[in-house]
């Protein structure tokens, strides 16, 4: 029993770091902010988002994510700050991360560049007496693990003008390895463990009522595949959208997204996997709400990007 836990432990923990690695939601498209510290301020005005995904929904224990995000500009509009709170559940661990994210911005040729920097912190715990015991006198084995905090810190850099964005970034510049033998993460920094993500796409304007978004989201590393995202979305008024995402052969999602009102936006997504998950599963579920505050021009989006 005691193999079965530590096997258990060695599964649960680096999958739920990877996820700093990929982007939270499938809105990355509309808030890069979860991917890439630079895009911080970016819109202009002050915003906060708050999303809920359910994955494969239909499987016990499958993961679920909260998150909350804050970001403006100041300083004369030089300097873009923002705020990340997640929540995360899979099985029986549960983790929660808390990042700051400081963006400069330099206007250039008709855009503007950001460079940003994360820091932030990963609160993590299994809730192994949640499992249910088969066998008489494993319980004993089954005690809770510790709250371990472990720190990260980001870099990324993102450019767009009214047509075009392109960013770079580094979502984990600190790696961890959980030491078994000492119960506890050892902080390490292998280059070749980063993963460089890779986001671009440019507007379209198919006519005046309608405009169409491809972008890509590429995740590189040296010791693994190459990992992305095809996207392709259609504006229409500026307050629809409809759109669609092709991920790697694992899955295709529909996205609609729609402007309420000047300030508020609502946003959901449907994730259907090509995988074995879909004889379990009956899909993905994720829902956003947008709030952007002290609009300086009478215009639904002042900036695409």
């Amino acid at each position: 029993m005691k193999y079965i836990v530590k096997l258990l432990s060695g599964l649960l923990i680096p999958l739920s770091l990877s996820g700093q690695l990929t982007p939270v939601t499938n809105h990355y498209v509309l808030n890069p902010l979860t991917i890439n510290p630079a895009y911080a301020g970016n819109r202009g005005v002050v915003n906060i988002a708050a999303f809920y995904r359910r994955q494969w929904v239909g499987i016990k224990g499958a993961p679920e994510t909260a998150s909350f995000t804050v970001d403006g500009l100041f300083a004369n509009e030089k300097l873009g700050l923002g705020l990340i709170a997640i929540t995360d559940k899979i099985g029986v661990t549960k983790e929660t991360q808390f990042n700051t994210n400081y963006a400069y911005k330099i206007e250039m040729d008709k855009g503007v560049l950001s460079l940003g920097l994360g820091a932030g912190i990963l609160i993590t715990n299994t809730a192994w007496s949640d499992l249910v015991v088969l066998d008489p006198g494993d319980e004993y084995y089954l005690a809770d693990s510790k709250v371990f905090a472990v720190p990260n810190f980001s870099f990324g850099s993102y450019y767009s003008n009214n047509k075009f964005f392109a960013g770079l970034s580094i979502p984990k510049l600190v790696g961890q390895r959980f030491d078994f033998e000492k119960n506890k993460y050892v902080l390490r920094n292998n280059f070749k463990e980063y993963v460089y993500l890779l986001n671009t796409g440019y507007l379209f304007d198919l006519s005046p009522r309608v405009k169409f978004l491809p972008s890509t989201l590429v995740a590189l590393s040296i010791n693994n595949k190459i990992l992305y995202d095809l996207n392709a979305h259609f504006r229409v008024m500026d307050r629809l959208w409809l759109g669609a995402s092709y991920r790697n052969n694992r899955s295709v999602t529909g996205m609609f997204q729609f402007q309420l009102t000047n300030q508020l936006k609502f946003a959901y997504t449907y994730d259907y996997d090509f995988n074995k998950l879909r004889t379990f599963s009956s899909g993905s579920h994720e829902v956003m709400l947008r709030f952007e505050f002290r609009y300086k021009i009478d215009a639904i989006s002042p900036l695409n990007f």
